[in-house]
């Protein structure tokens, strides 16, 4: 099928439509040299980090070293331990709350429903801020507990907006008619609404791991252990410190190996599960924000 224009804007002519891929090559080019350096420097042998000043576009030795000494259980092994721990639970639980609430919240006549979705979208528009939530973690008795990481932020407003507002676009005749054959709210929940919220459960699913998987600066505030410290304050202190991240001090990688090595562990799981959910982004977040 031939691609049409509106009359006003006409065909783009041969010189346009060449400028534009020079443009995307360009812009991918300055996105993905920069990801490929550090993958290649964590992948560099020493002698091609010192004789390349430090950062190695393309070694001449690739070499596993960094990966097998900072995974050598050390630091960084067990903060991937508590990033993919807490990122798992939390997710979990904030999508199971997330559900709960924004489906109260889209059904019609709750009582009570209006007041609390204000209350909601107060706490949007102004967040309580560090001091509150540290006395808040403190008073709960949280401090120094994976539950810190977990509980205070249990419920994000956007991604309740945007399934309420999926929920309410799901027709009223097709609720109606489940109820009328004696399904309950849970059972119309399970079996219609969830089965149909396939896309935005992604997205919203996608939103909530990143969040638990990037958290580092809670758990600067919140832990005196450093050994409960998530992968990213490990890669926030150690690496921009330069710390040793292998625990070991007949180490044969050079630092910026393994501080590369760092940022790729850190950086890869996330870069994994995206393309796998980038399909459902555009319609599940539009489609859920029409009506809220």
């Amino acid at each position: 099928m031939r691609a049409t224009y509106p009359a006003w804007q006409g065909k783009p002519g041969p010189g346009l439509r060449l400028a534009k891929a020079v443009a995307l090559i360009v812009i991918v080019l300055l996105v993905l040299f920069p990801l490929w350096t550090v993958v290649a420097t964590s992948l560099a042998s020493p002698q091609d980090v010192i004789a390349n000043g430090g950062w190695v576009v393309w070694p001449e030795r690739f070499t596993l070293g960094a990966y097998t000494e900072i995974l050598d259980g050390g630091v960084v092994t067990r903060a991937l331990l508590v990033s993919g721990g807490v990122t798992v639970i939390g997710t979990a639980l904030s999508l199971v709350c997330t559900v709960g609430l924004a489906y109260a919240l889209s059904r019609p006549h709750v009582y009570g429903g209006r007041p609390m979705l204000l209350l909601i979208l107060f706490t949007f528009l102004f967040p309580p801020g560090m001091i509150p939530l540290f006395l808040v973690v403190r008073t709960t008795g949280l401090f120094d507990s994976y539950a810190a990481l977990v509980l205070p932020f249990l419920i994000n407003v956007f991604n309740l907006i945007v399934l309420r507002g999926f929920f309410q676009s799901i027709p009223a005749e097709l609720l109606e008619a489940a109820r009328i054959d004696g399904a309950g709210e849970l059972t119309m929940l399970w079996r219609i609404v969830l089965p149909l919220s396939k896309a935005v459960l992604a997205v919203v699913s996608l939103f909530y791991a990143v969040a638990y998987w990037n958290r580092f600066f809670e758990a600067i505030i919140y832990f005196n252990d450093q050994t409960k410290w998530p992968i990213g304050t490990v890669l926030r202190q150690y690496v921009t410190g330069g710390a040793d991240l292998s625990g070991d001090s007949t180490v044969t990688s050079a630092p910026q190996s393994t501080q590369m090595a760092v940022v790729v562990l850190a950086v890869a799981p996330i870069v994994c599960i995206y393309p796998l959910l980038q399909r459902y982004f555009v319609k599940g977040v539009l489609t859920g924000a029409v009506k809220a």
